[in-house]
């Protein structure tokens, strides 16, 4: 956890606000929030408490960080401490539904945009940001992923995704090889990297949350060709996950044919690995870009859609709205947390952030292009084969991550994983109606 503190000091003061825009339209005219008073709070000290679950990105959450609460000191003559919290994407769920449940809620905290602003706000536990100044600078295909069925807008994006998996394209077009578009030729892809002496697949599943990639992945390929329906009959208690058993077809194939020890890698060595060419492709999404590019530089790598059987409809890209920052709505220095949220998008220093972190623009104020596996992904959105991530609910996620490391491990089988996926979600329905 890392603490900072305001300085008043107005040459530091200067030389930090120099990179962090605070002149020709940003900062406080920006940055107030309507009905808080403005300057009001001037001249006190306040201690903000952040949770966000992304650990490998924390050297530029601490940069943004400091430029805010420089930029803090210098437009409302407030003193900010931050307290970060950054817990490892495993236990950062639990770790924050129990600190919600407790009523010891960080004032700023990170939640998935599709799977937990439902029942998050259901629950009570996020801020209305609907009249914050950030909202009118989203981009018209982000915005819905972080507004409520009633028309609340509840979190700022962080990242927006397009993913299936990752594949290096150098390796590739050594090999005289295109992304497969069915199961069959992704079965043939594995055969001639194999011939060639190269592994085909990064395995690396120490962290329950990797192999859980295949849930949405599988699930949102099928709602969208075969079975429409699924989702609304499991939120009723009248469908199961023996009708998507296929899915083991894919997951199998994957697991027979990639690196050693894969339960004992976590997702920063899996990265390392892929970066290093280790493997061929890796079930993973664009997140892991910084860290990827930051082992190798010169790796050129793209994303793909995962075949999981031999319809090439079923092919497609996942679309979502992942990590995004939300507000508690029992935070007791909620004017100082909403200037967070609102310098999250402050139309200067926002693009050089985003683009730091590798995530894709979300609002009209960002000035960079994107990334050119993002321009893959798009390739299959435009020829109409993508799906807005599935809205599975976050306990059936997690249980599937725990299912599948001990399918792999051989602990259980296919009929096993399909119970526990059945169960999760109907202790979720009782839970939730």
């Amino acid at each position: 956890m890392k603490i900072w503190k305001g300085i008043a000091g107005t040459a530091l003061i200067a030389a930090l606000l120099a990179g962090c825009g605070s002149g020709g339209g940003s900062g406080a005219a920006n940055n107030e929030t309507p009905g808080a008073g403005g300057g009001s709070a001037s001249g006190k000290s306040v201690s903000l408490k952040m949770f966000i679950a992304q650990p490998r990105l924390k050297e530029h959450y601490d940069k943004y960080i400091d430029a805010f609460v420089a930029k803090e000191k210098a437009d409302k003559n407030i003193d900010v401490t931050v307290q970060l919290e950054m817990p490892p994407a495993d236990t950062a769920p639990q770790i924050l539904k129990t600190r919600l449940a407790s009523n010891d809620a960080p004032d700023v905290f990170a939640i998935h945009a599709v799977n937990e602003i439902p029942p998050f706000y259901k629950a009570g536990y996020l801020e209305d940001l609907s009249d914050q100044p950030f909202v009118g600078k989203l981009l018209d295909s982000v915005k819905p992923s972080v507004t409520t069925e009633d028309g609340k807008v509840v979190a700022v994006p962080l990242e927006t995704l397009s993913w299936g998996y990752l594949y290096n394209k150098t390796i590739f077009k050594e090999q005289g090889l295109t992304p497969p578009t069915t199961l069959t030729e992704m079965k043939a892809v594995v055969e001639k990297l194999k011939q060639s002496n190269i592994t085909p697949f990064v395995l690396s599943d120490k962290e329950s949350w990797i192999p859980q990639l295949f849930l949405p992945l599988t699930v949102g390929a099928t709602v969208n060709t075969e079975t429409p329906d699924f989702i609304d009959r499991m939120n009723k208690d009248e469908g199961s996950f023996s009708e998507l058993k296929g899915m083991f077809n894919i997951i199998d194939l994957v697991y027979a044919n990639g690196t050693k020890n894969g339960l004992e890698v976590g997702g920063d060595d899996g990265a390392a690995m892929f970066a290093t060419g280790k493997a061929a492709m890796w079930v993973q999404g664009p997140w892991y870009a910084e860290t990827i590019l930051k082992s190798n530089p010169d790796i050129d790598f793209g994303v793909a859609a995962l075949p999981i059987n031999d319809n090439p409809d079923a092919t497609m890209i996942n679309l979502s709205t992942s990590t995004s920052l939300a507000v508690s709505k029992t935070s007791k220095n909620k004017e100082v947390a909403l200037d967070f949220i609102n310098y999250i998008l402050d139309d200067k220093d926002s693009s050089a952030f985003y683009q730091a972190l590798k995530f894709n623009p979300v609002a009209t104020v960002h000035d960079y292009s994107s990334y050119p596996w993002v321009d893959d992904a798009m390739v299959y959105v435009k020829a109409g084969k993508s799906y807005q991530d599935p809205r599975i609910p976050q306990a059936v996620k997690d249980e599937s991550g725990k299912a599948l490391q001990s399918y792999i491990a051989g602990q259980i089988s296919p009929d096993d994983v399909i119970t526990a996926l059945d169960k999760a979600w109907k202790s979720y329905n009782k839970v939730n109606k």
